[in-house]
């Protein structure tokens, strides 16, 4: 319909006559209204012949939600304010979509920003338990650096996540992959916070090989927010129950405390972003109050659904996750064993060009990598990358994306086309960490995306992966 394009070129306000709706127009404009970005209200004012009195116009004020209704004849002094009254709202809205971006691009500068240090901090407390690998002292100096480090990396994805969301740039990016997977990566993350607690996690799931379609980084995050939810309420030492059962095409996860526990009312309000549980007899928790919230989202996204349970304050709680993402078993049987994961003791050593305009991060970069046995060249910008790589002729280059003189997906293709080797490979090593980004990396010919602060795990299972594929 011409009025619906017409819309969806941007409106300030619609004036609309009662008999187009009755003419078979507000089905659509109804669903047109109900998709409407989160910011957004369209003012709708419709010339009635009765007013209120108009019969059906009731049903249409419920369904089109901003309506005012406007008695014909209309006097133009009433029709002019009305329209004045209509578009100062509607500026309004406007003036809330401008500073909802301006916070997403803050958000997003502030993330890469804090990042950006936090890379060479995790890398130098690698490097300092490679020089000094029986100095106890120093290992344990290093664990606590490395489990702050771990916490700000996961309050600055998780505020991230929030403007992603809200903006609606998240999507999933699904694949195979294994339960036991996800279950271990889970516990994995929130090992530093059961260990500084001293609670233990008992896990109980199916035994054999479970396959799972959805995405394996927002179904682990969703299930460590719960697990780390369940371990910072949870005050004394003790037990915390993760169980995993699989039913028809469901996974079912349930992660039950036995902390502070929740009111009635609490259980209803414990999903809402930045929601935060009261403190009781003094007691401060900490935290953004967005975990929960982020938990819920991706479930939801997964077409699953989240809910809590509790018998009161002082008896813990359990959260249920259900999500329809099981493979069934005769769909993965026949498909290929993944790769065995390469034995980095094993690995041909690599000539490895780290491209970062932050000097800490590439100078600790480069020393980790060396005491790897690589060989290892450093540039600070675009322009010396690019020269640089046409010397030392690397295997892999580890590339930033926000570079001085030249972004990191120009550097990138100026050095494949200069080298013209089928088998560089290009990382891009970055603070910045949304799907534009990840696409834009792979358009320029980068192989993998890694976000800063990198687990250097997943760095050296890329290069091993890299080295026996040489």
């Amino acid at each position: 319909m011409e009025i619906l394009h017409e819309l969806s070129q941007g409106a300030g306000a619609l004036f609309i006559v009662e008999e187009a709706l009755r003419a078979g127009l507000l089905t659509p404009l109804a669903q047109y209204v109900a998709e409407q970005p989160t910011w957004s209200d369209l003012p709708i004012l419709i010339l009635s012949n009765h007013g209120v009195e108009s019969p059906g116009l009731h049903h249409v004020v419920e369904r089109l939600g901003n309506v005012t209704l406007l008695e014909r004849p209309v006097r133009g002094a009433t029709l002019v304010s009305a329209a004045r009254s209509a578009l100062r709202g509607r500026m309004r809205q406007y003036q809330i979509r401008e500073a909802d971006r301006l916070k997403d691009e803050f958000l997003a500068s502030l993330g890469h920003e804090l990042r950006n240090p936090l890379a060479p901090i995790r890398t130098s407390m690698q490097v300092l338990n490679g020089m000094f690998p029986v100095a106890t002292a120093v290992h344990a100096v290093t664990q606590v650096v490395e489990r702050q480090v771990a916490h700000l990396t996961r309050l600055v994805d998780d505020l991230l996540d929030v403007a992603r969301i809200t903006s609606g740039k998240v999507t999933l990016q699904r694949e195979r992959v294994a339960l036991s997977a996800v279950v271990a990566h889970t516990v994995e993350i929130c090992k530093p916070l059961l260990d500084a607690a001293k609670h233990r996690v008992d896990v109980s799931q199916p035994a054999g090989d479970v396959m799972l379609d959805g995405d394996p980084a927002r179904l682990v995050q969703s299930l460590a927010n719960v697990l780390a939810n369940a371990i910072k309420f949870t005050q004394e030492p003790s037990t915390i129950l993760f169980t995993v059962q699989v039913a028809g095409n469901n996974i079912i996860v349930k992660i039950k405390d036995s902390g502070i526990g929740l009111e009635g009312d609490a259980l209803s309000r414990i999903f809402d972003m930045f929601t935060q549980s009261d403190p009781a007899h003094g007691q401060i928790f900490g935290g953004l109050g967005i975990g929960l919230g982020l938990a819920k989202r991706f479930t939801e996204m997964h077409g699953g659904s989240i809910h809590a349970t509790s018998d009161g304050i002082g008896h813990g709680c359990e959260f249920v996750l259900t999500l329809p993402i099981v493979i069934p078993t005769e769909r993965y049987d026949e498909q290929p064993s993944a790769e065995p994961e390469s034995n980095q003791n094993g690995a041909s050593k690599l000539r490895i060009l780290v491209v970062d305009d932050n000097h800490d991060g590439a100078n600790m970069l480069q020393m980790m990598l060396e005491c790897d046995g690589h060989t290892v060249f450093t540039a600070y910008n675009g322009r010396q990358a690019i020269e640089t790589a046409q010397h030392a002729k690397p295997h892999v280059v580890l590339m930033d994306i926000g570079l001085p003189d030249m972004d990191g997906y120009t550097a990138a293709r100026n050095i494949r086309q200069q080298l013209g080797r089928d088998n560089l490979v290009i990382v891009a090593l970055t603070g910045w960490g949304h799907d534009d980004v990840r696409q834009r990396a792979a358009e320029a010919g980068m192989q993998h995306h890694l976000v800063k602060p990198v687990d250097l795990t997943v760095l050296r299972n890329h290069l091993a992966q890299i080295a026996h594929a040489a």
